[in-house]
C-alpha cells in the first residue's frame, strides 16, 4: 500500500499571456528537453491563429484557445477493472486536472501526426478545427465519450 499521495506542482504561469495554460501546453509540447523550440511553436501558432482569425489582442486568441480546449475537454473515459477473472471496461469521470492533460496530448498527437507543413502550423490549424468542433483531437473526445457510453452497463464496477 502506498504511503501518501503526490504533491501536485504548481504551473507557474508563462510570460508572455501569463497564463497558467498556456504553460501547460509548453511544457507538454517539450521535445527531448528543448523547451526555447517549444515556446516557438506555441506562441507561432498563436500569431497564425490570430492572422487567421483576424483577431487584435492577444486575450483575442487566448479566448479562442480556452474555448478549443472546451470542445476537446472529456467529461468521462473507460478504465480497465478486473473482477472475477474478466476485464470490464469501467465508464468514469474524469477530474479536471486530468480532462485539460488529456486535451492537450490529444491535440498534441493529432498535430504530429499530419503531414506536411510546420509543427505551427499543424498545431494553429488542430486549434482552430478544435475552435469550430472539428478535427481529429474533437474525433477522439466523441470516440471516448461513444466508448463510456457503450459499457455505461459495467458502472457498477466502479469503485
Amino acid at each position: 500500500m502506498r504511503r501518501r499521495r503526490s504533491e501536485k506542482r504548481q504551473v507557474i504561469n508563462d510570460p508572455v499571456y501569463g497564463s497558467a495554460l498556456v504553460q501547460k501546453m509548453i511544457n507538454i509540447m517539450i521535445l527531448d528537453g528543448k523547451k526555447n523550440t517549444s515556446e516557438g511553436i506555441i506562441y507561432g501558432a498563436f500569431e497564425i491563429i490570430k492572422k487567421k482569425l483576424n483577431k487584435s489582442t492577444d486575450q483575442d486568441v487566448l479566448d479562442v484557445v480556452n474555448k478549443a480546449i472546451d470542445n476537446i475537454k472529456p467529461k468521462v473515459e473507460v478504465k480497465p477493472r478486473r473482477v472475477g477473472g474478466a476485464t470490464f471496461q469501467v465508464p468514469i469521470e474524469v477530474s479536471a486536472n486530468r480532462a485539460i492533460s488529456l486535451t492537450l496530448r490529444w491535440i498534441r498527437e493529432s498535430s504530429r501526426g499530419k503531414k506536411g507543413k510546420s509543427m505551427k502550423e499543424k498545431f494553429a490549424q488542430e486549434l482552430l478545427d478544435a475552435y469550430r468542433g472539428e478535427g481529429t483531437a474533437v474525433k477522439k473526445k466523441e470516440d471516448t465519450h461513444k466508448m463510456a457510453e457503450a459499457n455505461r452497463a459495467f458502472a457498477h464496477y466502479r469503485w
